[in-house]
């Protein structure tokens, strides 16, 4: 099984700084590649680069695709956030994630899948919140008034005694 190595990418980043230095002084690239230990392949590669980008041919390249949402789309976000949902036109004050979506693409441009954008979320200080069991709208009152007059009507009221069951097992 291999093992996983970490690249130390500053030395890298240096041995081509390195290479450059010397392929300006105009130092063979078999030599170069002998001084630094590395291919002639290597070399050859690193002297188009300097001829084509002078200056920063030595530095690395990102690795990956580059970030959809940019500092930017995140402040953008972070202020639609804070107006609320409602002022979005959602019905209740409740963020979603497919809610925060359809937002994040109104306001900047930018889809991302509902499920990776908790890790949005968490960059910009956001955590998982669950609402409340109860809705602030709700009136104890009139709740308590019909759990006294109402629900005691609706419930179903035992058979006289004797009399079988729905569940009774015996041949009447």
């Amino acid at each position: 099984m291999r093992t996983k190595t970490k690249r130390d990418f500053e030395a890298l980043e240096e041995r081509r700084r390195e290479g450059m230095r010397l392929l300006g002084r105009r130092i063979a690239q078999a030599e170069v590649a002998r001084r630094l230990g590395v291919t002639p392949a290597a070399v050859c590669k690193w002297e188009a680069r300097r001829k084509a980008q002078p200056g920063v041919a030595w530095k690395r390249r990102p690795l990956g695709k580059p970030p959809k949402l940019t500092v930017r789309h995140k402040e953008q976000l972070r202020a639609a956030l804070k107006k609320g949902a409602q002022a979005h036109g959602f019905l209740n004050e409740l963020w979603t994630l497919p809610r925060i979506a359809q937002v994040l693409e109104s306001t900047c441009g930018v889809r991302l899948h509902p499920g990776h954008l908790w890790r949005v979320l968490g960059t910009l200080g956001w955590s998982v919140q669950k609402p409340e069991r109860r809705a602030f709208q709700r009136d104890e009152a009139s709740i308590a008034h019909w759990k006294k007059h109402t629900w005691p009507a609706l419930k179903k009221k035992p058979g006289a005694k004797g009399a079988p069951s729905s569940s009774s097992t015996r041949a009447g």
